[in-house]
């Protein structure tokens, strides 16, 4: 299972795993792969914290940090979204005022429907340090982004990963001047060839199977239009690969290796239990659906209640990036408090991003057994192939 990326990060198989989750990048890195942490949902702190505790634990093998940086996003022309010189957070003021009034109260709406309870007086955040203000913020806006990118580069990370576009030319002459690779997700052969050109060592070409921000072509056809785009250049596969099989197939189209995160969000190490670990074991490749609901732009995520809602005909509509996010940013904190009543309808609206993978996630592993299983399986999908070729010559 052995290719030049291997090489290039001293890694032994080219499995990639990005996780939110610390334990799980440290658990697959430590097993020959290589962890990605996903810096989105981290304030700059927290994200000190989180790496701290991975270097502590990796004994110097390579990981990496992904975060994610939009090309485009609401009031970035009008200059919205920077860092403050002084601070280095980023105002929520200016995006709260461009969230439509008609919006929040359709939001409501729904939460009156479910009986999810304001936020109680101890949990409810103060505007500009949580819920409702930057916590919608974290790494959906250039200043977000640059902050946790300046915590990351303090340590020995070895790949930097964004969504969502290429990186800033800068961000990737520094990543390169600290001999770090650096890696961009897409969905289209344009796009790809777009993050070439910006510098971009490591193209991941993400099918519309995939979980989270995807787009509309599936891998089978993404993966080899983009390995010819952008050649030389290393593809690992993304998108409904959670297991050696489908490694071997990505790989077959011309992946150097591949990217994966759902088949993750149900290992042991896994910070998602309780309900959340039991939706995402029953559920099949229909319940992971594409919806704007989360951040605006096409993501997949489980089917629930709050992604039905937002298909409804009374819906007023999504809103761009960051608006959407943290016009539900307070009402996602009062579904996940209701919902730890067993009683509680708000159940019926906790959900996640997962690809349509989801379908083989049915039972709980180490991150390392599934990295193991991984191997075993490509060698078996391989060896089954060149069986049909030496048959094939037999016959000849």
């Amino acid at each position: 299972m052995r290719t030049p990326l291997c090489d290039t990060f001293g890694i032994d198989v080219p499995i990639f795993a990005f996780s939110h989750c610390r334990d799980v990048v440290a658990a697959v890195t430590n097993a020959g792969g290589m962890g990605v942490l996903g810096a989105l949902a981290f304030s700059t702190e927290q994200l000190e914290i989180e790496l701290n505790w991975i270097d502590e634990h990796v004994d110097g093998k390579p990981y990496g940090v992904d975060i994610v940086m939009p090309m485009k996003y609401e009031g970035k022309e009008e200059g919205l979204g920077k860092a403050e010189a002084d601070t280095g957070k980023v105002d929520a003021t200016a995006f709260e005022k461009l969230i439509p009034q008609e919006v929040s109260d359709w939001i409501e709406t729904v939460l009156d429907e479910y009986d999810v309870p304001p936020l109680p007086p101890e949990e409810r955040i103060a505007t500009g340090e949580g819920g409702g203000g930057n916590a919608g913020l974290l790494g959906w806006t250039d200043g977000g982004a640059r902050g946790q990118l300046d915590v990351a580069l303090k340590h020995p990370v070895k790949l930097l990963v964004n969504a969502l576009g290429p990186p800033p030319k800068d961000i990737i002459d520094l990543a390169h001047s600290m001999d770090i690779q650096v890696a961009a997700l897409t969905g289209a052969v344009e796009h790809a060839l777009r993050q070439k050109e910006q510098g971009v060592d490591i193209v991941i070409a993400q099918g519309t199977e995939a979980g989270g921000h995807t787009g509309e072509i599936g891998s089978m056809v993404l993966i080899p239009d983009i390995v010819d785009a952008v050649a030389p250049n290393p593809v690992l596969g993304a998108g409904g690969i959670a297991s050696g099989r489908q490694a071997a197939a990505a790989m077959a189209l011309g992946a150097q290796g591949v990217w994966t995160g759902s088949v993750w969000l149900t290992v042991e190490e896994a910070e998602s239990t309780g309900l959340v670990r039991e939706k995402l074991l029953a559920a099949g490749s229909k319940d992971a659906v594409r919806s704007r609901s989360l951040s605006g732009k096409p993501a997949r995520l489980l089917r629930t209640g709050w992604t039905e809602a937002w298909l409804r005909e009374d819906c007023p509509g999504t809103l761009p990036m960051p608006l959407q996010y943290m016009a539900c940013a307070e009402a996602n904190r009062r579904i996940g408090l209701a919902a730890r009543n067993p009683a509680s309808r708000a159940r019926e609206l906790i959900g996640m991003p997962v690809g349509q993978v989801v379908s083989r996630m049915n039972e709980v592993k180490k991150s390392s057994e599934v990295i193991y299983e991984f191997m075993d399986e490509f060698i078996s999908a391989v060896a089954r192939l060149d069986g049909m070729l030496e048959a094939a010559e037999e016959r000849d």
